[in-house]
C-alpha cells in the first residue's frame, strides 16, 4: 500500500511539473510580446526571447500544404500556418494535432475564411508570426536548380520549394540526438547553444541558406568555423569544429556570397584552445547553430538569441546537397547548381549603395 501511495505520489509531481513547465513557457511567450508591445521611449520595440518548438510533423505538414498550394487561388503560407498555430498553443506543441492545421487549411482554401480574419482577435499571433518568420521566411519559394534531363545531361528547371538545404551533404552519414542546452564547461560553465551532428572527419558541411560569409577563422571555443549571414539579416549560421589543415571550400573568405547547397568547409573536431588549429574536440562533429537577430545590439553579448535546430535538421534531411569530389585538389563541390533570386537581388542592392 505504501509503494501505491508512493509512485501516485511520484506520477503527481512529475504531471504537475510537466503542466508548470507548460504554462511557464506559454506565460514567457506571452511577457515578451507584451514587453514587445510596451509603448516606451527609453526602449526600442523588437523582439528579445524566440523559444522555437515547432516539431518536424508540423513543420512538414505546414510546408507540403505552401507547396500544394502553390499555384491555387488560395496559395496558404506555411510560416503563417505555423504562426497560427504557435498562437493558439501559446508556443507549447506538445498538443499538437494534425487535424487543426487541417481544418484551418480547408477553411483557408474553401474561401470561408481569411487568414486575416482568423488571427483578428488572437492577441498574441503577430509576435508568432515575426518569431517564426525571423526562423523560417527564407527557406521557401522559387529558384532555379539543374537537374539530368532524358538525354542524361543537365538542363536547368524553375521550380517552387525548399531552398534551403541540409547542413550535411547527401551520402555521408552522420547521428545526431536533441543536445540543445546541454551543459559545457571548457572556459566556463554555460549551456550548449547548438545542435551536433557526429559524422566522418572530412564530410563537406553544406550552407543552409545563401547569404554572405560574416564570420571566418579561429575561435578559442569553435576552431575553425563559419557565420553566414542570412541576406534579411534575421538570421545567422554558425558553423564550428571544421576539419584541421583544410577547414574551408577553396576561395572562401569574410563577404563571400554562397547560396544554398553549396559546399562551405569540412568537419572536424578543432577548437577548445587558444592556439590555432589545434584538435582539442573528443569526437568528429559539426556544431551547428542558428542565431535570430531582430536588433544589431542582439548579435553578439548577453541578449543573443539561439534556437534549438534538432527538430529544423530534421526537416531539412528531405533536402540534401549532392557532392563531388574533385581527385586532384581533394575538394568537394556541388553536383547541381541553383540560382536563387535572393542571391541577385543582394548583389544588385550591394551595388546601388
Amino acid at each position: 500500500m505504501k509503494k501505491r501511495k508512493y509512485w501516485k505520489g511520484v506520477v503527481f509531481t512529475v504531471g504537475a511539473l510537466l503542466i508548470f513547465s507548460a504554462v511557464s513557457r506559454i506565460m514567457r511567450n506571452q511577457q515578451q510580446y507584451e514587453s514587445m508591445q510596451a509603448n516606451t521611449e527609453s526602449e526600442e520595440q523588437y523582439i528579445k526571447w524566440v523559444e522555437f518548438g515547432v516539431p518536424y510533423e508540423a513543420l512538414d505538414a505546414a510546408y507540403q500544404l505552401d507547396v500544394k498550394t502553390e499555384k491555387e487561388q488560395v496559395h496558404l503560407n506555411w510560416v503563417e500556418l505555423l504562426a497560427y498555430l504557435g498562437a493558439k498553443y501559446g508556443g507549447d506543441f506538445s498538443g499538437y494535432k494534425q487535424a487543426h492545421m487541417t481544418e484551418l487549411a480547408e477553411k483557408l482554401v474553401s474561401g470561408e475564411t481569411t487568414m486575416q480574419d482568423t488571427v483578428k482577435d488572437m492577441k498574441y499571433y503577430s509576435y508568432y508570426r515575426e518569431a517564426y518568420g525571423a526562423v523560417l521566411d527564407g527557406w521557401v519559394g522559387e529558384y532555379q536548380i539543374e537537374q539530368e534531363g532524358e538525354n542524361g545531361e543537365k538542363e536547368w528547371a524553375k521550380v517552387y520549394g525548399l531552398k534551403a538545404f541540409s547542413p550535411i551533404a547527401r551520402d555521408f552519414p552522420y547521428q545526431d540526438y536533441d543536445d540543445f542546452g546541454a551543459s559545457r564547461s571548457y572556459g566556463y560553465r554555460r549551456n550548449h547553444l547548438g545542435h551536433d551532428l557526429l559524422g566522418q572527419v572530412g564530410t563537406p558541411v553544406i550552407a543552409v541558406e545563401s547569404g554572405y560569409v560574416e564570420a571566418l577563422g579561429w575561435n578559442q571555443y569553435g576552431g575553425w568555423r563559419i557565420g553566414i549571414r542570412s541576406f534579411d539579416g534575421k538570421r545567422y549560421y554558425y558553423y564550428a569544429h571544421l576539419r584541421q589543415n583544410i577547414p574551408y571550400a577553396e576561395d572562401l573568405e569574410e563577404g563571400s556570397v554562397v547560396q544554398a547547397g553549396d559546399v562551405i568547409g569540412y568537419l572536424g573536431r578543432t577548437g577548445y584552445s587558444a592556439t590555432e588549429n589545434v584538435n582539442n574536440i573528443d569526437s568528429y562533429h559539426l556544431h551547428f547553430g542558428i542565431q535570430l537577430i531582430f536588433d544589431e545590439s542582439q548579435k553578439e553579448g548577453n541578449n543573443e538569441i539561439w534556437i534549438d535546430c534538432y527538430q529544423l535538421v530534421r526537416f531539412l534531411y528531405k533536402n540534401r546537397s549532392a557532392v563531388q569530389r574533385n581527385d586532384e585538389t581533394k575538394m568537394w563541390t556541388r553536383i547541381y547548381q541553383i540560382k536563387d533570386p535572393a542571391v541577385n537581388d543582394y548583389l544588385i542592392a550591394k551595388e546601388q549603395k
